[in-house]
């Protein structure tokens, strides 16, 4: 294989709020770590052992519009996008790096609210109710089960 691949899935907890920043032409990107456990047995303690892991992440545009309105801290997510790494100067003259996921695609996993919001549960379904399924009419079709 000739070709490279860059994509990232990731099902974590939100650590904080959605930051949104907004630009000139109504652009618009919001940012927020994701935190993702690893839990394991250590074989010589017997004693569960929990790592975290934390994630910079990048949504744009209308998508960060909806992570905003609809995430807060603790909500459960799915992510797929592509790691990006930023360099910088600081103040203080040395290059800074941060690596990020630049987010294409989410799914909120998280349950409804108590406080009865009406929250979609995934940002690619255009309603958040389903439709319902056809009536029987009675006849008999050909299926054989």
């Amino acid at each position: 294989m000739n070709g490279t691949l860059n994509k990232v899935m990731l099902i974590g907890h939100l650590g904080d709020d959605v930051k949104m920043h907004y630009f000139e032409g109504g652009n618009s990107i919001g940012r927020f770590p994701l935190a993702t456990n690893e839990s394991y047995v250590n074989r010589q303690t017997g004693e569960r052992v929990t790592n975290t892991e934390w994630h910079n992440i990048v949504v744009r545009n209308k998508a960060a519009e909806v992570c905003e309105k609809y995430l807060s801290k603790g909500d459960k997510i799915y992510v797929e996008g592509r790691i990006k790494t930023r360099q910088w100067q600081g103040e203080d003259g040395n290059t800074r790096y941060a690596t990020e996921i630049q987010v294409t695609d989410f799914t909120f996993l998280s349950t409804k609210k108590e406080s009865g919001d009406d929250q979609p549960s995934s940002a690619n379904t255009a309603t958040a109710t389903r439709p319902e399924p056809p009536q029987d009419s009675g006849e008999d079709d050909d299926l054989p089960f």
